[in-house]
């Protein structure tokens, strides 16, 4: 297994986020998930898609596993669609049911407008999800709202027009400073940045990525940014992004609530006048990749 911090980590990054953890199935290691949310509030944890793909998709029990989802999987006819649905959702309940001690086959997962996960009657945990590849990827925190995005590190991003779709002019401009053979990777950490934000905030709003953004030459975000480059959020949001399995780039946003164990609250979107106002703004042709606007993305 190989999975990393920034090896320039900040001090705070290293109190919020923990090492990732490799899960390799059923058996864990669900201890490394334990303390990792008692020491820091949140975990990230990944897997290889094999390691939890079922010998038979069309076992009768996984019903029972999929709960309201199995009438999801049925409808889906790609058998890798449904080879990583399966697998993601049994990897989310038993990492989700370790973290609490609770049976995994219990906990039924439902969906928030927009299509953002929760296990319901366990809202004290919150949940994000993301797969790519052969990569599975699930992040926990107990303490407010996570999100979690992945890409293979070398995804082809830059000489696709991708810069204008998803980059402020703030990127923009920091991106033609980063050497050329650098600015790939730098694409990729943003993409997963930004896509992780807009998981962890996941209420349906509808925004353009080229209105909220992070610094390309930083080692580490340490707050989202308006389109000029300004500060838009404060202490309350962490931001990682770390290398796991050698070939992915896994970032994760976390917002504490500052309410103690649950981040339910009035306060609990706490983002300044002026980057509420961009990310409200009706999107136009901006946004991802391939020309689709940078809606909210449902954690897959």
């Amino acid at each position: 297994m190989v999975s990393s911090l920034d090896p320039v980590a900040t001090r705070h990054i290293r109190r919020v986020f923990a090492r990732p953890v490799q899960v390799r199935g059923p058996d864990g290691p669900w201890e490394e998930v334990r303390e990792a949310i008692s020491r820091h509030g949140s975990a990230l944890v990944h897997a290889r898609l094999d390691d939890w793909l079922p010998t038979d998709l069309g076992d009768p029990g996984l019903a029972e596993w999929l709960g309201h989802d199995h009438a999801r999987f049925r409808r889906m006819r790609h058998p890798t669609v449904k080879a990583r649905f399966v697998a993601s959702r049994l990897m989310l309940k038993h990492t989700a049911a370790a973290a609490m001690g609770e049976p995994a086959r219990a906990l039924e997962l439902a969906y928030k407008l927009g299509g953002r996960p929760y296990l319901r009657g366990h809202e004290q945990l919150d949940i994000s999800l993301t797969h790519t590849a052969d990569l599975l990827v699930v992040g926990l925190a107990r303490r407010g709202w996570i999100g979690v995005d992945a890409e293979l590190s070398d995804r082809q991003m830059t000489g696709l027009g991708t810069e204008a779709q998803m980059c402020t002019r703030h990127e923009l401009a920091e991106l033609a400073m980063i050497p050329e053979e650098a600015r790939n990777g730098a694409l990729v950490r943003l993409w997963t940045l930004k896509e992780a934000y807009s998981k962890a905030i996941g209420q349906g709003l509808r925004f353009r990525f080229t209105e909220f953004g992070f610094g390309p030459q930083d080692r580490q975000a340490r707050e989202v940014l308006l389109p000029d480059g300004s500060p838009g959020t404060g202490d309350e949001w962490s931001f990682h992004t770390c290398t796991v399995q050698r070939r992915y780039t896994v970032s994760v946003a976390v917002y504490d609530a500052g309410f103690g164990e649950s981040g339910d609250g009035p306060d609990a979107l706490r983002v300044s006048g002026g980057l509420l106002a961009e990310l409200m703004t009706e999107p136009s042709s901006g946004g991802r990749p391939g020309g689709a606007s940078a809606q909210f993305t449902p954690d897959t």
